[in-house]
């Protein structure tokens, strides 16, 4: 479904990214690790079009979008669903639903409504309060939902549980799942690397711009490299 090959993009004189080269499997989870400032959310900017890449190629359903528009590439079929959160905090969350579905012209948005509040039911308790007065873990699952109301062929999440308890970060990981189950495919961005591997099917480390290490995501995961810099451990489990 999108194939990255060479990707390169600079914060001025500086290379966040430098050519990497990922792949996404329609119906996959794929997760991309790594610490803080190896360039993971730069390459997602880079993909939605938020940050213009110096160098690559970037495919989305077989048609080269580097270079694209954000609102383009989101009437594609790829929606972002950004580090921290970004909702649109004086708008309800209603509101903030019906943003995320501004582009649409077809006639079952109010079916995504539904679909939305079924899986977020605290959603559509609170549809009339404002994003900013939401907790955490509610201000994620609005993320989520608007991102969905664009109806994404691919999803891209950046950081999903970053700030959230543990018990709410449980809960945003199954949902993903969840979305993955029912059709859409997903690029996750994660420094969870535990939570991240256990549900993907296929993972990328990037370290300092670059992909140094990529496979299936349970042998990433046993990866003596992988366990030490971010599991914890010497060996799986530990």
């Amino acid at each position: 479904m999108l194939n990255i090959k060479g990707l390169s993009t600079s914060y001025g004189s500086i290379q966040a990214i430098k050519g990497i080269d990922i792949n996404v499997p329609e119906g996959s989870i794929v997760s991309l690790i790594g610490a803080n400032g190896a360039g993971k959310t730069t390459t997602m900017k880079s993909l939605v079009g938020l940050l213009k890449p110096q160098a690559g190629q970037i495919t989305f359903q077989g048609q080269e979008i580097r270079g694209f528009a954000p609102h383009k590439i989101v009437n594609l079929g790829m929606s972002l669903v950004p580090e921290g959160r970004n909702i649109l905090a004086g708008m309800t969350v209603l509101e903030n639903l019906e943003m995320g579905a501004y582009q649409r012209k077809d006639k079952e948005v109010q079916t995504d409504f539904e679909k939305v509040f079924k899986r977020f039911p605290i959603l559509e308790e609170r549809k009339q309060q404002f994003g900013g007065t939401l907790s955490g873990g509610q201000q994620q699952m609005l993320s989520i939902g608007r991102a969905l109301m664009a109806r994404p062929k691919l999803l891209l999440l950046d950081e999903p549980s970053m700030g959230l308890a543990p018990i709410v970060v449980s809960d945003i990981f199954k949902v993903i799942q969840e979305i993955n189950q029912e059709g859409t495919t997903i690029l996750l961005v994660e420094q969870n690397v535990r939570q991240a591997l256990r549900i993907a099917h296929y993972a990328y480390v990037l370290e300092t711009g670059k992909i140094v290490l990529h496979g299936k995501a349970e042998e990433v995961a046993k990866n003596p490299r992988v366990m030490e810099a971010y599991l914890g451990g010497t060996k799986a489990g530990t």
